[in-house]
């Protein structure tokens, strides 16, 4: 499972909170900081961070977790360089100042079995000559074959199509509920 572990120091106490791909938020597919506990999955106490100030998400084709700032007025600080609009990769060891709030990058786990999903699967080659097509013989019967390929999700609001597994998560793009989504084949196996 993709996870991500932040670190940090509020209210005189060191805290440390692990931020999976799926994990539940208040904001289905990304999970938010700052100050305001109705909006925010980690509160942070300090006055210098907005009420909500950053969010953090998994994009599932680049199989890298992001942060996006949500405050242009007070944007954080990411590896040393303002984050004023759009989003940064994070990766192990990033430091992000909200405000006067720094919180660290502690680890970053990526499990690249999910990538394999976006691949479409290559047919077994099992016999001596790769370059010839396989003979069958003529007295053995074979079931037909389904269609090979990828399928993904395409978003009723957007349209982009995302991978099966953001079902529960919802559209990486907009956020809409892919319960309706259509199924579509993305790579087709030819």
């Amino acid at each position: 499972m993709n996870a991500l572990t932040l670190q940090w120091h509020d209210a005189g106490q060191d805290k440390i909170q692990n931020i999976y791909e799926q994990q539940p938020s208040k904001n289905p597919s990304t999970f938010r900081i700052g100050r305001d506990p109705l909006r925010c999955d980690i509160v942070l106490s300090n006055p210098t961070v907005s009420g909500l100030h950053v969010e953090i998400f998994f994009h599932p084709q680049q199989q890298r977790f992001y942060i996006r700032n949500l405050r242009s007025p007070n944007p954080p600080l990411v590896d040393g360089q303002q984050l004023v609009q759009g989003e940064m990769p994070l990766h192990e060891g990033s430091i992000v100042y909200l405000g006067q709030a720094q919180l660290q990058v502690t680890k970053v786990a990526i499990s690249h079995i999910a990538a394999t999903i976006l691949i479409p699967p290559q047919p077994q080659v099992t016999h001596s000559h790769p370059q010839q097509l396989p003979v069958q013989p003529r007295h053995h019967h074979h079931p037909p074959v389904p269609p090979q390929g990828t399928y993904g999700l395409e978003c009723p609001k957007c349209h982009k199509v995302s991978s099966a597994e953001n079902l529960q998560i919802g559209c990486p793009w907009c956020g809409t509920s892919l319960a309706a989504a259509a199924s579509v084949l993305v790579a087709p196996n030819h």
